[in-house]
């Protein structure tokens, strides 16, 4: 990391981060060129380890990729304007960035998946297991094994 004074180490302070934020970018690859999807997510945390959930369709270009190569980059930032600093003008922002793997999640993780993504996206009176009854719905899991969080506020 090339500003150390902007790392963002203490895992509560990630999670609130993370929190904040209501989109995650999943970096998946696709031979020549990355393949790049934003989408509404879920997460949870234990014993410093983050696991993020997300859904989609059940099929489509993501689990192909997915199943081909379940290395993933996931990235997710918010920011706040500029600031103006002694030496210009800056973003005032947070963001995190993790390497991991993704899968499709077995029947328990689904229904868990669409909870915590219903929880974080504030939707309450939603049946995570009548929507994964239905058949239409796909959870990605996606365990992160490294990760890094920068800010910035001025």
């Amino acid at each position: 990391m090339n500003r150390k004074d902007r790392e963002v180490t203490d895992f509560d302070e990630i999670l609130s981060l993370i929190n904040s934020c209501d989109t995650i970018r999943l970096g998946i690859y696709n031979g020549e060129f990355p393949y790049v999807v934003p989408l509404s997510f879920g997460f949870e945390a234990e014993d410093n380890k983050i696991v993020f959930y997300a859904h989609c369709a059940i099929k489509g270009l993501k689990l192909d990729l997915i199943r081909e190569n379940p290395k993933v980059c996931v990235e997710t930032d918010a920011m706040n304007g500029y600031a103006e600093t002694e030496r210009g003008v800056t973003t005032d922002y947070r963001s995190f960035i993790g390497f991991g793997t993704a899968e499709i999640a077995d029947d328990a993780d689904t229904v868990k998946g669409l909870d915590l993504l219903m929880q974080h996206c504030g939707i309450v009176g939603y049946s995570a297991e009548e929507c994964a009854k239905l058949g239409i719905t796909a959870v990605i899991k996606i365990t992160v094994e490294e990760y890094t969080a920068k800010r910035y506020k001025g």
